[in-house]
């Protein structure tokens, strides 16, 4: 009888072992971006292709000379949904290994509230309850992004998100200059043209409409000025919204250039003998001084700055602070 338990208790730990082990399995092939898992990256490739597909058909749809196909495309839709079901399921089973600290109950809640969790189940629900919300459904274009989701260190992907994140409070002020700009712009042009043209400039939100297609260079052309005043304010704010729009551009192309130069420099410095490469924190002697000073000085070929837990490319106009840590070559 004893025996019998063992084998029993044996018997059930191999059947939780093995159970663990599937959803593992599951989990990893259902994690986006694993390179080195042959089925993982199977995986991808369906979902692209459902995804797409999907997204065809909503595009076809919207054809009246294609209506003898609309029982053969809305067939296909319910397929490719049923597809992004079952993900979405396979998804909430798996959830616990995706936050392994969280209990099995917490660890599917996390995924329910979870940026991919409400958009899958956004992607699902208009198919089924709001067919006639084609906002809701268009969101499952949002899931092609999860493809991007790569284990690489410096994946392109990475570093569009690091650079938004890095330059977040610069682009945030220039925003805000813009909106500033469209503000005041749409209240300069109402008040010059309301008395000329009512029908057109009725309120205010008239102007923000025109300050928005010129500030951001669109230039729709349904509303216009024909006041001498309103034509020179115009000018003016025309000029300014080619400058104002190109901050954001100017400082998301600078934070490219720096990622692609700061990884540029680490390459690099993980090709030289590790003999060479140094740490070296700025001291009183050297706190102040130019990166050019601090070389000349030091006889080293600077790679990096650390500051506060913000990595600072070198460059001649940069002053060194203490306690800076630089990695550098020695010369």
């Amino acid at each position: 009888m004893k025996s019998e338990n063992t084998q029993t208790k044996i018997s059930q730990s191999n059947n939780t072992s093995g159970e663990i082990s599937w959803r593992q399995k599951l989990f990893d092939i259902l994690q986006i971006g694993d390179k080195s898992n042959f089925a993982s990256r199977a995986f991808d490739f369906f979902i692209v292709i459902v995804i797409v597909t999907n997204i065809t058909v909503m595009f076809l749809q919207t054809f009246s000379q294609l209506s003898d196909y609309f029982g053969i495309f809305r067939y296909i839709e319910l397929v490719t949904t049923g597809i992004f079901c079952v993900e979405y399921i396979l998804r909430i089973i798996t959830a616990d290994y995706l936050y392994p600290t969280a209990g099995k109950v917490k660890s599917r809640l996390l995924f329910l509230k979870s940026f991919d969790g409400i958009v899958d189940l956004l992607t699902i629900l208009p198919a089924f309850f709001l067919t006639g919300f084609i906002a809701f459904r268009m969101l499952r274009v949002v899931r092609i992004f999860h493809l991007f989701r790569l284990n690489a260190q410096y994946d392109s992907f990475n570093i569009i998100t690091g650079v938004l994140k890095e330059k977040k409070n610069q682009i945030l002020s220039s925003v805000f200059i813009i909106l500033v700009l469209m503000m005041a712009s749409s209240l300069c042009m109402y008040s010059a043209e309301h008395a000329a043209q009512p029908e057109v400039f009725s309120n205010a939100f008239s102007g923000i409409w025109w300050s928005v297609s010129t500030v951001l260079t669109v230039g729709y052309g349904d509303i216009y000025p024909i006041t001498i005043l309103g034509k020179t304010m115009a000018i003016i704010i025309s000029f300014l919204g080619v400058g104002a729009v190109a901050i954001p551009t100017g400082i998301i192309s600078a934070g490219f250039v720096e990622s692609y130069t700061r990884n540029q420099n680490l390459t690099n410095a993980r090709a030289l003998d590790l003999n060479e490469i140094v740490e070296f924190r700025i001291d009183k002697k050297n706190a102040h001084k130019s990166i050019s000073e601090v070389e000349a000085d030091n006889h080293l070929h600077i790679y990096l700055i650390l500051r506060n837990d913000i990595s600072v490319l070198p460059d001649d106009d940069i002053r060194l602070l203490m306690n800076d840590i630089i990695i550098a070559r020695v010369l």
